[in-house]
């Protein structure tokens, strides 16, 4: 078909969003029948190039929707609404061992959607595209407040959602290779939690010294997340990747300082160690277990294997008095985590607590299990911040799989944050009113009877007050799945903000353009980040 008579169209909603959630691409006006690639590129924050791809064929009317219709080829196969973030690969001729991590969250991750005719594999850069559309991913959504952190030697950044808060907290540890990573933090942020982002490994202290911190470097963090006037002190989770999952289990076990039930922790990866966690390592990276594969690729998984029975080499998880959520890669290459996973709830099983405990474990799933839609890396090149040892692991997963284990953990994660973080028996002369999902519906008062528990039960003048008393919790939910995009919320009262994630309830009754989805500032428009305003209070106005 000669492209000058082509007039396809191309949109992506919503074009500027947060990085987990989910657009809509959709391809308008092609001819019936019409072969056609879906293309995305990104370059990310070191220059290199990824790209992803699929191939579809235009229906009757000329549509084509990537959230409905079959990849026929490309680098995803069937109905994949994200396969065109999760399965970026990068470009051909790229250096190998490549992964992409979001080194500045205060910047969007930008990714190309491009249409070209035909079913097309390779040479896109050389290629005329029919159209094309820039999409931005955030992992700070508007309103999100980042803040170094530098007192008492740390190196860390707090987020904070809009609103006065106090709201619950994270501490938040990743993996061995060090850098304060912040993205996860700034995602954890976006749904209502206050969380630190901690570097451990290459802190000022490390590298001063030459030493891993101490057990008193992630009381010091704890206490400053849990003494911010913006955080609920009791309400405080850990959550841990890879080594950051070992050392969350330390610290939860042996610390004084971290006391459940105060405390809960999401861990995916690693069994933790009684000892000094360096040179524990030390010491099984001489044992002779660590493989090679064909392609030079490190495995690890073997060293800690078969799981030990002595027991003054593990942390005492029997000790645990605070839920405990597991999230395992049944393919991970990199540790023994299913076996771990199995280790942990023998021992529980034998407490007696293993009542506070949750396992997510996922077939063909590998080590590094990120928040939705970040594209899979099996290997890659990696460097021991403690060592400063680079190699290439393999850490493990299928690109399908994986990448959907990512998307369903990730989801059941917030829903067990939430769950656990926010219900409170009392707080401020108020009960919490969870819903099904374990989100909090409303709030009862706890010497009355009246139960609030969708909005549209409020008069206007319970509705100001209420929402007043629970504005710095910002508990109460109130979105429909038919505007499951929104995310942070301001109503006409400046002093009230709303987190809106898991009410349906009241979908039916809020009319039309009462709800406006977040505005996603430009770059040059930051940090003075504009609010999306929700005309509430205006509508409660009309209610009996």
């Amino acid at each position: 078909m000669d492209r000058k008579q082509c007039c396809v169209s191309l949109s992506v909603q919503p074009s500027r969003g947060q990085m987990d959630e989910k657009f809509i691409v959709l391809i308008q006006n092609a001819p019936p029948g019409f072969q056609l690639t879906v293309h995305a590129f990104h370059q990310c924050e070191d220059k290199f190039k990824w790209e992803a791809f699929g191939h579809y064929t235009a229906d009757a009317t000329g549509t084509v929707n990537v959230s409905e219709d079959l990849s026929l080829g490309g680098t995803y196969l069937g109905v994949e609404p994200m396969g065109l973030l999760w399965s970026l690969t990068p470009v051909p001729g790229s250096k190998p061992g490549l992964m992409i991590r979001k080194l500045n969250v205060q910047t969007p991750m930008e990714v190309t959607i491009s249409v070209y005719q035909d079913h097309q594999t390779e040479g896109f850069v050389d290629l005329v595209s029919l159209a094309s559309v820039l999409v931005e991913r955030w992992h700070m959504a508007p309103g999100i407040r980042r803040i170094p952190i530098t007192e008492d030697g740390l190196s860390a950044t707090l987020f904070l959602p809009p609103g006065p808060g106090p709201f619950p907290g994270i501490l938040d540890l990743l993996g061995s290779g060090g850098m304060l990573l912040e993205y996860r933090s700034a995602l954890f942020a976006c749904h209502g939690f206050a969380s630190l982002a901690l570097d451990y490994l290459t802190n000022k202290v490390s590298i001063e010294t030459g030493n891993f911190v101490d057990n008193k470097y992630f009381e010091s963090a704890y206490n400053v997340l849990q003494q911010h006037p913006q955080v609920l002190g009791s309400r405080i989770a850990m959550v841990g990747l890879s080594l950051g999952c070992a050392i969350t289990f330390k610290m939860a076990v042996y610390s004084d300082v971290f006391k459940p039930p105060d405390f809960i922790i999401y861990t995916p990866g690693k069994l933790s160690f009684s000892s000094s966690i360096p040179p524990t390592l030390r010491a099984m990276l001489n044992t002779g277990k660590t493989r090679v594969n064909e392609e030079n690729q490190i495995i690890f998984r073997d060293l800690l294997l078969p799981i030990t029975t002595d027991t003054s080499f593990k942390a005492d998880v029997g000790r645990l008095q605070c839920p405990l959520l597991l999230v395992v890669g049944e393919d991970d290459q990199n540790w023994p985590a299913y076996e771990s996973a199995m280790d942990i709830k023998e021992m529980m099983e034998g407490a007696g607590n293993s009542h506070l405990l949750t396992v997510l474990s996922y077939p063909n799933t590998g080590h590094i299990i990120e928040p939705p839609f970040t594209p899979h890396t099996r290997a890659s090149n990696f460097m021991f911040a403690a060592s400063r040892h680079k190699s290439t692991c393999l850490w493990g997963g299928e690109k399908v799989a994986h990448s959907h284990a990512q998307e369903d953990a990730w989801r059941k994660m917030l829903l067990f944050l939430r769950k656990n973080l926010w219900a409170m028996p009392e707080l401020h002369g108020y009960k919490v009113v969870m819903g099904p999902s374990g989100a909090p519906l409303g709030l009862t008062w706890v010497n009355q009877v009246q139960h609030i528990s969708v909005m549209t039960r409020l008069s206007r003048r319970t509705c100001t007050d209420h929402l007043r008393a629970l504005s710095a919790l910002a508990v109460l939910r109130v979105i429909a799945s038919s505007f499951p995009l929104l995310q942070w919320i301001e109503t006409l009262d400046p002093r009230v903000y709303i987190h809106a994630d898991d009410l349906t309830e009241i979908s039916a009754d809020l009319p039309h353009g009462v709800l406006s989805r977040p505005v996603y500032p430009s770059a040059e428009d930051l940090p003075e980040s504009p609010r999306t305003c929700l005309s509430v209070l205006s509508y409660i106005n009309k209610l009996p």
